[in-house]
């Protein structure tokens, strides 16, 4: 069966809905802090054409989805599921960044578990690949009980191919 990539999911916290080319200015409003790509391999997605490129591809992947702050109404961030492999059973979570007050686990982890509850519906296997030096990312895996994969790949961010890891959450037995 194939996934649901854009669905509309919703939590205590949180409701994800598709991305549309309309989300632009407030997903631009979050992603412009410097500070959100710090210790991301993509040091430069704050930058307006550097954002425009991401968001464009995330509008294009049939997958993006914005994150929204029930209480508030105010767009916080952005998650999206691709690269389904049909004959591996899996598929690929990430691209997420969220605003900085909404940093520190809670909202992380109530997204991740909405989307991965909602995609183990159709597929065994998620994947996370995260770059190798982003250590705030990969203690989130962690939290969230993402495994490491033994190696590295390496993925053109900044201008640049850099080494990245894998984790992966496979569906409750």
């Amino acid at each position: 069966m194939t996934p649901d990539r854009q669905p509309v999911l919703e939590g205590e916290l949180v409701r994800l809905r598709p991305s549309v080319p309309e989300d632009w200015d407030a997903l631009y409003a979050v992603a412009s802090d410097p500070l959100l790509w710090e210790v991301h391999p993509a040091h430069d997605r704050w930058q307006e054409p550097v954002f425009r490129a991401y968001f464009d591809g995330g509008i294009a992947s049939g997958g993006a989805l914005t994150i929204i702050d029930k209480a508030t109404g105010r767009v916080i961030g952005s998650s999206r599921f691709d690269n389904w492999n049909r004959q591996a059973d899996e598929i690929e979570i990430g691209w997420t960044y969220l605003a900085r007050e909404y940093w520190g686990g809670t909202w992380n982890r109530e997204i991740k578990r909405l989307m991965l509850d909602h995609i183990h519906r159709y597929v065994g296997t998620v994947i996370f690949t995260v770059g190798e030096g982003n250590i705030r990312s990969r203690k989130a895996m962690e939290k969230i009980g993402g495994v490491l994969r033994p190696g590295t790949v390496d993925r053109p961010m900044a201008g640049e191919m850099k080494p990245h890891v894998i984790y992966e959450i496979r569906k409750p037995a």
